[in-house]
């Protein structure tokens, strides 16, 4: 005997020339009962006129089913669509039958039609229903029961792209709206949040899909809040828009968005902010290929500069933005040119001869070392690229004639405990410095500091989810350790407008938010993900959170500010700071000393003159570096081994 899965998995055509003859045999039984209900004899299949109008009803009917479409329906999807082809073509079948009757002579009772198109309806129609049901009972029993967490639209479109789909089948609607619970749409019930854990115990729901597209992120963070406490895997997908245009894939599906769990509602950048440095300018981002550069570089083309140089010390970083760029400016358009330049900070000469020759008048200077422990081990390198690259591109800037230089900061400057957030200060003070010093006679200096930015290189968020799916450990530094957070669009915008609004040697700082305990975002995503916390209260759970211990130079929580003087602005998450500095006459032997001893390799004389500078610079490690760690491990140690820790007494 043919089973059902051999049908299913023939070819296109030959499941068409089935289903043709099937509505062939249909339409032939329909019309002989049709008569012989009507008539009450048997006698009709003696009429050979009644032979004559089906040999013309049989091919004609066939011809408008395939006309309408209905062939192309695959059954097991078989839509509103289908149905009403069905029910057009029933209507024009029977007005054919109507019409050869009425052409050919023959005496056909005036009810037979009517009865004909009751028997198509029921033969045709039902019996692609009852394949759907079939279809769906056989293929379902294999598939994994989701919840959709909202009964709008698009919950319902998602509905509709879960049942395309192999992978699951949707057991039941959840929906906030009260007077929906009870209801059934599409033929999926609809629940209230609290009959969630029924659903989890019965094994009707292994994980819940979130279809909130007009949700403010405060009220997905309070739904996600109160999905948790089930320990059922939520996700989403890449884009509503994907389900309503029908591109939606149910193996696209991804985890919940970090910025849903932390709840901050995004500020609507001011156009006028955006455009005024940019729009009509040539404008310069160096590190464009990084995490902040190539988003900065994104909402620069938005608001249509006449030229946009992309300086990149990376030849695949380079070759990767200006390719997305590139794309995008044919996609849309846009006039802009577009140059993609090699080149490190660490070069005046090289920067200097770039914005020249294309008539800078905007810089975000981007290019940094930011990751804590490697700038640790590589102490020379950090300074040349954070301190004196930042200065050789201000020194460029003011040469070429620069309007505008941004200096992307960040809050390991205030207070910093390791030679990344020292050098960074550094490079403030140079650009506050130069912002003031007699022979700057044009280009306006202004610094923006922020915390981390989701899903930059190194964030600890990809590195968590992934540790999830190999199944643990989760690995944290301190389990008291605390970070802001900004989403990098968010972050880019702010530095954008933030520079818009400086006069010359301002330092912003950009509103973070509350700071976010690590260890609860680590737990937050290991029971979003369906698991549970694995240690003494619960040893038989799925991962468990490791402390490793604070990496060189690491701190427990970050600051923003050194100081109380801070002023509001006019945009609600952009603040101004009055920090200490030093005059452009004070500041240069010092740089002329930094550098020296940077070319000498002179770690202990390095982290003295970080230390006696106006940083802040409180280590908590000793010198880290691994090249001078290296040297002094093959060289003669003293008796009583020192460990060299200059710090202030």
């Amino acid at each position: 005997m043919i089973s059902l899965n051999t049908i299913l998995n023939l070819s296109r055509p030959k499941k068409r020339l089935i289903t043709l003859t099937v509505d062939s045999l249909f339409i032939a039984i329909s019309f002989w009962a049709a008569l012989v209900i009507r008539i009450d004899s048997f006698s009709v299949f003696s009429n050979i006129n009644y032979w004559l109008i089906l040999s013309g009803l049989l091919p004609l009917s066939i011809l408008i089913f395939v006309k309408l479409g209905l062939y192309r329906a695959v059954l097991r999807y078989m839509s509103s669509q289908a149905v009403w082809a069905v029910v057009a073509g029933t209507m024009l079948s029977t007005a054919a039958l109507v019409l050869i009757a009425f052409f050919s002579t023959t005496a056909v009772p005036r009810t037979m039609p009517l009865i004909y198109c009751a028997l198509i309806l029921l033969t045709v129609g039902g019996a692609r229903l009852l394949i759907r049901a079939l279809v769906t009972q056989f293929t379902g029993s294999n598939k994994q029961p989701v919840v959709i967490y909202g009964a709008g639209s698009a919950g319902r479109q998602l509905a509709t792209g879960v049942a395309i789909g192999q992978e699951y089948y949707v057991s039941a609607f959840i929906d906030d709206d009260e007077t929906k619970h009870g209801s059934v749409i599409q033929g999926i019930p609809v629940i209230s949040l609290v009959e969630l854990k029924g659903l989890i115990d019965a094994g009707k729901a292994t994980r819940v899909l979130l279809a909130l597209p007009s949700a403010s992120r405060s009220a997905r963070n309070r739904i996600i809040n109160s999905l948790e406490k089930y320990q059922i895997r939520v996700q989403t997908i890449p884009g509503i828009k994907d389900v309503i245009e029908g591109n939606f894939n149910a193996s696209e599906l991804i985890e919940v968005e970090i910025e849903d769990l932390l709840g901050r509602e995004p500020v609507t950048p001011l156009p006028q902010l955006m455009a005024q440095n940019i729009t009509g300018k040539n404008v310069f981002v160096s590190g464009a290929g990084g995490s902040i550069g190539s988003e900065l570089c994104r909402q620069i083309l938005k608001f249509k500069p006449a030229k946009l140089v992309l300086f990149e010390l990376s030849e695949f970083a380079l070759y990767q933005i200006e390719k997305e760029l590139s794309e995008y400016i044919h996609k849309n358009g846009l006039k802009i040119k577009l140059f993609p330049l090699m080149g490190s900070v660490q070069r005046i000469n090289r920067m200097e001869n770039v914005m020249t020759a294309f008539n800078v008048n905007t810089i975000y200077h981007a290019a940094a070392y930011k990751h804590v422990p490697l700038v640790e081990h590589n102490v020379v390198e950090g300074i040349r690229n954070n301190v004196f690259g930042t200065y050789y591109a201000a020194k460029a800037a003011i040469n070429a004639g620069v309007e505008t230089f941004v200096l992307v900061s960040t809050d390991k400057a205030v207070r910093p405990t390791n030679v990344m957030g020292a050098s960074k200060r550094m490079a403030e003070l140079v650009l506050q410095a130069l912002s003031q010093a007699s022979f700057n006679k044009s280009t306006r200096f202004c610094m923006v500091r922020f915390g981390n930015v989701l899903g930059s290189s190194g964030s600890v968020i990809p590195l968590f989810r992934r540790q999830i799916q190999e199944g643990g450990p989760i690995t944290l530094t301190h389990e008291d350790i605390t970070r802001y957070f900004m989403t990098i669009p968010e972050a880019a915008q702010l530095v954008i407008q933030a520079g818009a609004m400086g006069k010359g040697g301002d330092v912003f700082v950009l509103d973070m938010g509350d700071a976010v305990k690590i260890k609860d975002l680590a737990e937050k995503l290991v029971r979003l993900s369906g698991l549970e916390i694995k240690d003494e209260a619960n040893p038989n759970g799925d991962i468990k959170i490791e402390c490793t211990g604070l990496r060189p130079g690491e701190k427990l929580f970050e600051e923003l500010l050194i100081g109380d003087n801070v002023q509001e602005t006019f945009h609600e998450r952009i603040m101004t700071a009055s920090e200490a500095m030093l005059s452009w006459e004070d500041l240069e032997p010092l740089l002329d000393i930094l550098d020296t001893k940077c070319h000498e390799f002179d770690h202990e004389s390095i982290r003295e003159i970080l230390l006696n500078a106006p940083t802040g610079f409180n280590p908590t490690d000793g010198i880290c570096d691994l090249v001078w760690a290296a040297r002094r491990s093959e060289e003669p140690q003293p008796e009583s081994a020192e460990v060299i820790n200059l710090q202030r007494n």
